[in-house]
């Protein structure tokens, strides 16, 4: 096991796992420039073991969102820029080709709530809870929200949200499928740890593949999609493993990974 701490960022090797924590309690875990940043470098060098990434925030809440301190002296060109790298740092955790689990507690707003769904497995104590309040503070959101959450909840209820905002439990997160579990209060991150162990163990090409290929899948036509969907089962084929992890289905025992 292996610990670094950055000014707003802890960062723990446990195995193939790497545990990225959000380290400002007393926001929140409200994102500010300073924490963009190191969330962009920390997710970029990463080691080669690394396999599965889990996100989670440090006391009670995940995320609050934008550091409104920052925001509210930002000209408009100064929005446009700080949004598009928020754009590029989501970009890379949901497409670095390993997969990210986040842990999420209390507040789950705005900024908070466009990181979640950068995720791709979301497991949420009973704390939870989920807001997009921009709108009502006299701005729009800007860290990919527009795309990613309207995709996991549907753009009917994420207009509803933005024009009310109103608050979503954990329970009815879980209901319509934004989040993907919920544990009891104080369980989400050992939760969170147990299934990225799970997920470490599949082969690495095919974790690439299933974050890198199925969102990309779903952006297409059905033809084009069905094609794609061909080629990266080919491409996973020649992946090395294939033949032992058959072998072990047929045998019922557990798969050998390489390393």
């Amino acid at each position: 096991m292996n610990n670094q701490a950055t000014s707003f960022i802890s960062c723990e090797l446990r195995g193939a796992v790497q545990v990225l924590s959000f380290e400002r309690p007393d926001k929140r875990n409200a994102v500010n420039e300073a924490t963009l940043a190191e969330l962009r470098r920390l997710i970029t060098d990463v080691p080669p073991e690394i396999r599965v990434v889990v996100l989670a925030g440090a006391g009670e809440h995940f995320c609050a969102g934008l550091d409104l301190a920052e925001q509210k002296e930002r000209t408009q060109i100064e929005v446009m820029k700080i949004s598009r790298e928020w754009h590029a740092v989501l970009d890379q955790l949901q497409y670095s080709g390993r997969p990210v689990v986040v842990a999420l507690t209390g507040a789950v707003i705005g900024g908070g709530f466009e990181i979640a769904t950068a995720a791709h497995v979301r497991v949420a104590d009973e704390t939870a809870f989920f807001r997009l309040p921009e709108a009502k503070r006299g701005f729009y959101i800007g860290g990919g929200g527009s795309v990613r959450i309207s995709r996991a909840i549907g753009l009917s209820r994420m207009t509803e949200m933005l024009l009310t905002g109103r608050t979503l439990g954990a329970e009815k997160a879980e209901l319509i499928g934004l989040v993907h579990e919920v544990v009891q209060r104080g369980d989400a991150k050992t939760r969170a740890l147990e299934l990225a162990e799970e997920i470490a163990g599949n082969t690495p090409f095919v974790n690439f593949l299933v974050t890198n290929a199925l969102p990309r899948i779903t952006d297409m036509s059905a033809t084009d999609g069905l094609f794609t969907e061909s080629l990266a089962a080919a491409l996973s084929q020649d992946a090395g493993e294939v033949r032992s992890g058959i072998d072990a289905f047929f045998a019922s025992r557990p798969a050998a990974r390489s390393e």
